[in-house]
């Protein structure tokens, strides 16, 4: 896979909850788990099972930052 996102995380999947029309995958990368909500229809192309192995892609604009009152 070639992709000019350059924040790419491997990990394995290990959770997968459809709803209606959309799925959060969550991904274990072994320092973080990543959550993602895609397609049910993307879900099902990619072929994504609980303990395969897939890649959080990450590109993003902004990054907000918070913290407790």
């Amino acid at each position: 896979m070639k992709i000019s996102a350059r924040n790419q995380l491997r990990g394995t999947v290990v959770e997968i909850v459809k709803g209606a029309t959309t799925a959060h995958v969550r991904i274990d990368t072994g320092t973080a788990v990543i959550t993602a909500s895609i397609t049910n229809t993307s879900v099902d192309e990619l072929g994504l099972k609980v303990g395969g192995t897939a890649y959080a892609v990450i590109k993003a604009s902004d990054v907000m930052v918070g913290v407790d009152d």
